[in-house]
C-alpha cells in the first residue's frame, strides 16, 4: 500500500486573515427570538418589493436574451446611465463611462486593492474602520496603518504626517456615516484630506454605501467632488443599503486608467456580474420613484435611530458614552474604563440580544470597551424591547437615569 501525502498547505494569505467578527456573530445570533445590534443588515419589510419584482418581470418578458445572457465587464449601458445622472443630480457631474458596475461596493474595493496594492505596501485607514476592508488589505499583503481619529474622523495633521512618514500607496475613508462608528467627516476636512492626497501624492478609496441615509443635517460633498482630489479619488456607491443588498450590485467611478486596470482584474474574477440583476435595476430606476423609496427608508430608520438613543441611558451602565449620527445605520457605544464588551457579549446573547464589540474593527491598540449597534433592522418595540434585555445582561435595568454624557459623531 502506497503512502498517503499530504495535500499541499493553503495560501499564506488564506491563512493568515482571520473570519470576519460581525459574520460570526450573525451566525449566533440567526435564532429569531434574539433581538440582534449585531449585523448592519437593511429592514427587509421596507424593500420595494413589489415595484423590484416588476421590473425583473418586465425585463424576462421583454428582453430576456440580453438579460439572461453574457454582458460587458464594465456593466449594463443602461444602469451606468441611471447611476451616472443620479450623481450628476446630487452634484458630482459624472458619465456613465466613468462608472464600473460591481458585485457590490465590496467587490470594487477588492477590485481596486488588486489593482493598486502590492504586498507590503502600506493602506491608511481610520482607526476603527470597516471590518471587510481590513480583511480585503489582509489578503492583499497589504501593511496598515491606522489613522488617529476622533469625533469629527481623521485628523489631516496626522493624516499629512503619516502620508510624508510612510509614502502609502492610498486611503481608504468612509466619510459619510462611517462604519462603524457613525461618523461625518466635516467639510473642511474633506478639503483637507484632498490637499494631502494633491501635495504628496495618495489615492483616496471613499466608501460611500450610507451616504443617502441621511435623517438631518445637510449633504456635505464627496471628496471625489474637491478639484484638489479630483484625479486621485475613487467614489465607491451601492443599491445594497437603499434598494436591495440581495442583488448584490455596487459601482466604483475612478479616472481612467485605474478604472481600467479594475475592468481587468473583474475580467479575472468574474467576467461581469449579474446580466438579469443589472437588467432589472436599470429598469427600477427608469420607472420607479427610488427618491421617494428610500424617502420612506429614511423616515422608518431616522425614528429607529431616535428610539435607540432614547433607550441607552437606561440600558448601559453609568459612565457610558455614545454618538448621535446624523444618519447611517450605526451607533458608536463605549462602557465605562474596565469593561470588555467582548467578555460581555455571552451574557447579552444569553438574555436574547446581540451587539458587535469594538475591538477587531481597530487597525491600531483595540478599545476593549467599544461596540457597535445597528437600529435599521429593528421596529422601535423591538428595539426598546432589546434595550430592556441588554439592560438586564449588563446588569443596569431600571427606569432611566439622569441624562448621560453624548459624544457627537
Amino acid at each position: 500500500m502506497t503512502t498517503r501525502a499530504d495535500t499541499p498547505a493553503l495560501a499564506t494569505r488564506a491563512a493568515s486573515v482571520d473570519a470576519s467578527p460581525v459574520r460570526e456573530i450573525l451566525a449566533l445570533t440567526a435564532r429569531p427570538e434574539v433581538i440582534s445590534f449585531a449585523g448592519g443588515l437593511p429592514a427587509p419589510e421596507l424593500f420595494d418589493t413589489g415595484e423590484i419584482r416588476a421590473a425583473y418581470d418586465h425585463v424576462l418578458a421583454k428582453d430576456a436574451a440580453r438579460a439572461l445572457q453574457y454582458s460587458v465587464t464594465e456593466g449594463d449601458p443602461g444602469l451606468r446611465a441611471a447611476v451616472a445622472a443620479r450623481y450628476t443630480a446630487r452634484g458630482l457631474p459624472t458619465g456613465a463611462e466613468d462608472l464600473v458596475v460591481t458585485t457590490g461596493s465590496q467587490q470594487a474595493l477588492t477590485l481596486l486593492t488588486t489593482a493598486l496594492v502590492e504586498p507590503g505596501d502600506t493602506v491608511l485607514v481610520e482607526d476603527p474602520t470597516y471590518l471587510a476592508a481590513l480583511q480585503c488589505f489582509g489578503f492583499a499583503g497589504a501593511r496598515v496603518v491606522p489613522v488617529p481619529c476622533d469625533e469629527d474622523g481623521i485628523d489631516p495633521v496626522a493624516l499629512a504626517e503619516l502620508v510624508e512618514r510612510e509614502r502609502p500607496k492610498m486611503l481608504y475613508t468612509i466619510p459619510n456615516f462611517q462604519n462603524p462608528t457613525g461618523r461625518t467627516l466635516p467639510l473642511a476636512r474633506r478639503r483637507a484630506v484632498a490637499e494631502v492626497a494633491h501635495r504628496l501624492g495618495l489615492w483616496i478609496v471613499e466608501d460611500d454605501p450610507y451616504g443617502e441615509l441621511r435623517y438631518e443635517g445637510a449633504h456635505v460633498p464627496w471628496i471625489s467632488s474637491l478639484e484638489a482630489a479630483a484625479d486621485r479619488t475613487v467614489l465607491l456607491g451601492s443599491f445594497s443599503k437603499v434598494m436591495s443588498p440581495g442583488m448584490r450590485l455596487g459601482h466604483l467611478r475612478a479616472p481612467a486608467a485605474l478604472r481600467r486596470a479594475c475592468v481587468i482584474v473583474k475580467q479575472a474574477a468574474d467576467l461581469h456580474c449579474s446580466a438579469v440583476d443589472q437588467a432589472a435595476a436599470a429598469r427600477y430606476l427608469e420607472v420607479s420613484d427610488l427618491g421617494a423609496h428610500v424617502g420612506r427608508v429614511r423616515a422608518a430608520y431616522g425614528e429607529r435611530r431616535d428610539a435607540l438613543l432614547e433607550g441607552l441611558p437606561a440600558a448601559l451602565p453609568p459612565g457610558s458614552t455614545w454618538n448621535r449620527p446624523d444618519g447611517g445605520m450605526f451607533v458608536w457605544v463605549r462602557l465605562p474604563d474596565g469593561h470588555d464588551a467582548t467578555a460581555l457579549l455571552p451574557r447579552a446573547i444569553a438574555h436574547e440580544v446581540a451587539y458587535v464589540p469594538g475591538a477587531p474593527f481597530f487597525a491600531g491598540a483595540p478599545d476593549p470597551a467599544a461596540l457597535r449597534m445597528s437600529f435599521t433592522t429593528h421596529t422601535p418595540d423591538e428595539i426598546r424591547e432589546g434595550l430592556l434585555r441588554l439592560g438586564k445582561a449588563l446588569g443596569t435595568p431600571g427606569a432611566p437615569r439622569a441624562s448621560q454624557p453624548v459624544a457627537h459623531a
